[in-house]
Parts: C-alpha cells; structure tokens; sequence
C-alpha cells in the first residue's frame, strides 16, 4: 500500500530542492501526510484542534499503522500540533530505512568517494506513482513538498477541493513548520550572540 507519506519521502530523495529540505521540517510534513491519510480514511475526526480518534482502521501500510496507534485514546485528547510533533520525531529516518527495506531505493555511488553516495530512488511503480502526484499538482502532495522546500508554492495556492479536515490538517502542518523554523532562527541568532561576547572578553 503506498500512502502520502511514502509519496512524499521518494520526492524528497528525487527532485532537487529549490531550499535545503531540514530533517526536522521533512519530518514533521511526513506526518502530517500521515494525518491526511488517517483523517480521510476515518481513523479520527477532529474536534476542533483535538484529535478524536475512531475505531481502528488497521492501515496495511506499516509505519501507516504505527502512526494510528500512537493516538491518545482517552480523554483529554491530545491537538493535532502536539500529535504532529511527538509523531514526527525522528520520522525522515524512519520512512528512509523502511523504503530501502522495501527496495525502493539504491545508493549511488559517486566518482569519487563511496562514502558520498546517497539513496536515491529505483525506477518502480511507486516513484512512477509519486512522480504523477507531483506532476499533476494533486493539492496535498503540492502543498507538503512547498512546505519542505521541494517546490514553489503559487501566490494563489494550490487548486482543488479539499474537505474541511484535510485543510485542518494541511494547516496544522504548516504551523508546526513555521514553529521549527522560528526555534532555529532564534537559536541561531542565541549562538551568534554568544560567539560575540566570546570574541569581545
């Protein structure tokens, strides 16, 4: 079963970025694409910004079915925001090693250094999958692959018809990015105030 997520993962292996893609945002967008599919399939409703999960669909998709059983079953439910960030700990790694377990990806050996190579995709019906999704700005995948950097995002968005709880979640996402971004803006601005009382004393 191939999912968003996995979509996702093998367009971040394969298309050039137009910024550097973070481990970090790439992780938080994998679940959001995980709570896209897991929304639209039933497994929870929101309810305002808390995740109501519902009878357990059992999702063929492993890391699929991971995500489903991590949701907080009693009250008080937990938001979407949180779910995103505790499920997206560490989740680039993860989808990496699941897509080279399935043989979905290669390393590449450069000319120089093996110790460079990279995974990259194998030609397969998933790539050929993800690729069409990318191709035909089908709004999820867009809006997720802009969000890490992969692609542009058009001033006017993204078209196509969206149910009120996949642009929730798309929303959602897109907070929680822009909360990792603002952690590592002032971190860094943190550590260059640092360097220059060091190099005053």
């Amino acid at each position: 079963m191939m999912t968003t997520a996995r979509d996702l993962m093998i367009l971040a292996l394969d298309v050039p970025p137009v910024r550097d893609v973070g481990q970090g945002d790439l992780s938080l967008a994998l679940a959001g694409a995980e709570a896209v599919d897991l929304v639209r399939a039933g497994s929870f409703v929101l309810d305002g910004d808390l995740v109501v999960p519902g009878p357990p669909t059992v999702p063929q998709d492993a890391l699929l079915a991971a995500a489903e059983s991590s949701f907080v079953r009693t009250e008080p439910y937990e938001s979407l925001e949180d779910w995103l960030w505790r499920r997206g700990r560490d989740l680039a790694a993860a989808y990496a090693a699941r897509l080279a377990a399935d043989g979905l990806v290669a390393r590449t050996r450069g000319r120089l250094l093996a110790a460079r190579s990279a995974p990259a995709p194998v030609d397969s019906p998933a790539r050929r999958r993800a690729a069409a999704r990318w191709a035909s700005d089908e709004p999820v995948l867009a809006t997720l692959t802009a969000a890490v950097g992969l692609r542009e995002e058009p001033a006017e968005g993204f078209p196509g018809p969206l149910d009120e709880a996949v642009v929730t979640v798309l929303a959602s996402t897109g907070d929680a990015l822009a909360e990792l971004e603002a952690v590592r803006q002032r971190r860094s601005i943190e550590d260059a105030g640092f360097d220059n009382m060091w190099q005053a004393l």
